[in-house]
């Protein structure tokens, strides 16, 4: 059964690198539960908003209205721009910090069901998010640390209003820096 007869809403799609360890691999562990479809090359990869830390526009509500939503899994040190040359609408995910266990607390630094959830909650989907950040014992916490920006950027109406809000999470950052 794939992602999309499981769930209402965006389908949810994994560009799957297969560069990082399989044990702490959340992609995979999402595609074992049939929440996500796994994807082993761009051109099996269906079109939709693809999130990309490097693409110049942030994802806002105004993205909900594509049939797919997919997320690149590899590991941070070869995230590099070449590696997003999906097809499709490349959207950033805006400021929010990780609750996984490698990179807790770090700004950005989000696995693939992170980010996957933080789209799902812009998107006002955050029923969704919930589910797959419970398939991880610390999935909740990710919810929990960014429960104000979550609800701020889903209230938003377009990749211009999250990046005002994402500025005031910047600004904090830095003056607590």
């Amino acid at each position: 059964m794939h992602a999309a007869v499981v769930d209402a809403g965006v389908d949810l799609h994994v560009r799957y690198e297969g560069d990082d360890d399989p044990e702490k691999c959340t992609a995979r562990k999402l595609a074992r539960f049939d929440l996500v479809d796994l994807h082993r090359s761009d051109r099996a990869t269906p079109y939709g908003v693809v999130l990309n830390p490097h693409a110049e526009r942030a994802l806002s509500p105004a993205d909900a209205d594509h049939d797919a939503l997919i997320a690149l899994d590899c590991s941070w040190e070869s995230a590099g721009e070449a590696r997003f040359s999906l097809p499709g609408d490349h959207r950033a995910l805006p400021y929010l910090v990780a609750a996984n266990p490698v990179n807790f607390g770090r700004p950005l630094r989000l696995t693939t069901v992170e980010a996957l959830a933080a789209a799902l909650c812009v998107f006002g989907e955050r029923d969704r998010a919930e589910a797959i950040l419970g398939k991880f014992t610390w999935g909740h916490t990710f919810l929990e640390l960014n429960a104000e920006p979550l609800r701020r950027y889903a209230d938003c109406e377009d990749s211009a209003e999250v990046v005002a809000v994402q500025q005031e999470y910047l600004d904090r950052e830095r003056s607590d820096a």
